[in-house]
């Protein structure tokens, strides 16, 4: 049995707290525009968490308290992680190791494990902003979000996700276009200087300025859904075979990877608001559909749907288990052929092919609340205490087919899990007020190390996927990545010198101090975005008159080797994606917004969404 949280962890091992190692990663004190706010990464030593960004914060439903769910210890704050946006776009958030200044070192949350048993500030098109009189086309039937720098809660709203792109490629001349024409836009419309586009004509080549070695724009998409006067997050895109797929507010479209043409359009009968950050092996994912149109809807219905085909799977809805269920917001995650739904004190699992519930709330005083997935089911559990100010967290591997726990990791009282950066090997992140940690873990859960960055390097992970008051996504993070014995993670972007820059360190999983440091290319930003071929798969940021692309870095660190160079003709428009989401694979690179909004009619509609490049 695992001890219980409200007793002393046991003596020796990593009970006791202890004084983290001089010089653990500390995370930014103001990330670039673009990237989404989360904690600084597990096990590391104490850190200032890294700074939230602008975003939205969903409020709960109505009549729904944010308070205490009886009995579990959360939310003590609104949401799971006790977690509230600090004034300006770049709040810091907790870290589990605070040092003077940004990184003040304090004891790490490190405890025995339990037994088995259980951009700078730019103004991008699809940014949110506040709704005017017309603005966001003319349906726009609720705002549903809070708005403003007065806001209490602020946070980036994206997800980092990580799927292949297949076809062949396109020769002929790639325009803007509205998703789902065939052909150039017959629009002869010039951006006319607002400070929202890019300057270029509607129906420009966009490869007429591609120098050589550089590679071709393949396709480029501009919305063509009429939205909610404050816009809507966009989830995915995830491929499957030939088709690239993404949703957002009420319909799910599948798009022609080789020319960015509209394949299939399933309509949701209200507000897409859930998803997972990647479908079953064969194309197969489940997402949360709100359960009516008014403001009193909660994120309660599940839907299948078949990514290849377009086809709508089965349907059916959560039940709610007792008053203090909040279904307003759930968190999605998919493993072998199980979908889990995560929130406050409650939890759920579906069999993905046939909708079958597999399991659901477990008996005891720990309930799970959210999940990563992947080739592991990782679940984060919230247990009963008697101080809300105090909690106690464990991290779980769960059997996907019957929920129980392999193992049991309890970190030691008052740190919360906040990030799962890899399911296996394991590295998880956790925060403690305003400490912040990052901790690898071994195939038995018991503690590998802790991860201790050198002194001066801050860190802010790329954790934009959907924030949710009550429920929260563990996974789908980007600017880290790791293989069996090496967890790499890129540096805050550093402006001191002639031009933003940063590095990727990457850190022993065995001991948790650095191995190696890598510079991005002059002038340049880099972010991690998986293992590929066992080198560290990176997107170079767009900047001024300089395209984005694709690169890799060896696992022994180096130079960082381009793969895909975008073309500097069109960074303007790459750079415009807001919390853009990044897809490559078979020689190709698509670019997604993970937002989209406007402040007109006119503009939502020339707002672009995906942009794809290959050779």
């Amino acid at each position: 049995m695992t001890q219980p949280p409200s007793q002393p962890s046991p003596q020796g091992g990593f009970g006791a707290p202890q004084e983290p190692p001089q010089g653990s990663p500390q995370p930014p004190q103001g990330p670039p525009p673009g990237v989404p706010p989360q904690a600084p990464p597990p096990g590391m030593p104490p850190q200032a968490p890294p700074p939230a960004q602008p975003g939205y914060a969903y409020p709960p439903a109505p009549g729904q308290a944010p308070g205490q769910a009886p009995g579990y210890g959360y939310p003590q704050q609104p949401g799971p992680y006790g977690q509230q946006a600090q004034p300006g776009p770049y709040a810091q958030q907790p870290g589990p190791y605070a040092q003077p200044g940004p990184y003040a070192q304090q004891p790490g949350p490190y405890a025995q494990p339990a037994q088995p048993g259980y951009g700078y500030p730019q103004q991008y098109p699809g940014a949110p902003v506040p709704g005017g009189p017309g603005g966001g086309g003319s349906s726009k039937r609720r705002t549903g979000l809070i708005i403003g720098a007065a806001a209490a809660a602020l946070l980036v709203i994206g997800t980092g996700v990580f799927v292949a792109v297949s076809g062949g490629d396109d020769e002929k001349k790639p325009v803007a276009e509205k998703s789902g024409e065939a052909g150039p836009s017959s629009s002869p419309s010039v951006d006319e200087g607002d400070g929202s586009g890019d300057g270029r004509d509607a129906d420009d080549d966009l490869n007429a300025g591609r120098k050589k070695g550089e590679a071709k724009v393949l396709w480029l998409q501009k919305n063509d859904v009429d939205l909610p006067r404050n816009g809507s997050d966009v989830y995915g895109p995830w491929v499957a075979g030939d088709t690239v797929v993404k949703g957002m507010y009420r319909s799910v479209v599948g798009y022609s990877v080789a020319d960015g043409k509209k394949k299939w359009t399933l309509k949701l009968p209200a507000d897409l608001c859930a998803a997972p950050s990647q479908p079953t092996t064969d194309g197969k994912i489940v997402i949360g559909v709100e359960n009516g149109t008014t403001d009193k809807a909660d994120c309660a219905d599940l839907q299948m749907i078949d990514l290849n085909t377009g086809k709508a799977g089965w349907k059916k809805s959560v039940k709610q288990n007792g008053v203090w269920d909040m279904m307003s917001d759930i968190s999605l995650a998919i493993s072998g052929d199980t979908v889990t739904v995560g929130r406050t004190g409650n939890s759920n699992a579906y069999r993905v092919s046939d909708g079958k519930e597999l399991f659901g709330k477990p008996s005891g005083i720990c309930q799970p609340f959210a999940f990563a997935g992947g080739a592991k089911l990782i679940a984060a559990a919230s247990c009963r205490t008697d101080d809300v100010d105090n909690p106690q967290h464990q991290i779980q591997e769960l059997d996907p087919v019957t929920g129980k726990p392999r193992w049991t990791y309890q970190p030691k009282r008052g740190w919360e899990i906040d990030r799962v950066y890899s399911v296996s090997p394991l590295v998880v992140s956790l925060k403690k007020d305003k400490q912040w940690s990052v901790l690898a873990l071994k195939e038995n859960g018991t503690l590998r190390s802790s991860i201790v960055s050198d002194k001066g390097d801050t860190f802010a992970p790329d954790c934009g996927s959907s924030f949710a008051i009550f429920g929260k996504s563990l996974d789908g993070c980007t600017g880290v990545a790791a293989d069996a014995n090496t967890f790499y993670m890129s540096t805050s972007p550093d402006s001191s010198g002639s031009a933003r820059t940063n590095k990727v360190v990457a850190f022993d999983l065995n001991t948790g101090k650095s191995k190696w440091k890598a510079a991005a290319p002059a002038g340049r930003t880099v972010k991690p975005l998986r293992m590929e071929g066992g080198n560290v798969l990176l997107y170079v940021e767009a900047g001024y008159e300089k395209g984005g692309g694709i690169a890799t870095l060896a696992p022994t660190g180096g130079t960082v080797r381009m793969l895909l160079q975008h073309p500097a003709s069109t960074a303007g428009i790459e750079s415009t994606f807001y919390n853009e989401k990044i897809v490559y694979a078979d020689g190709r690179s698509l670019i997604a917004s993970g937002r989209v909004s406007a402040r007109n009619d006119k503009e939502e509609l020339e707002t672009k969404t995906m942009m794809a490049f290959g050779n």
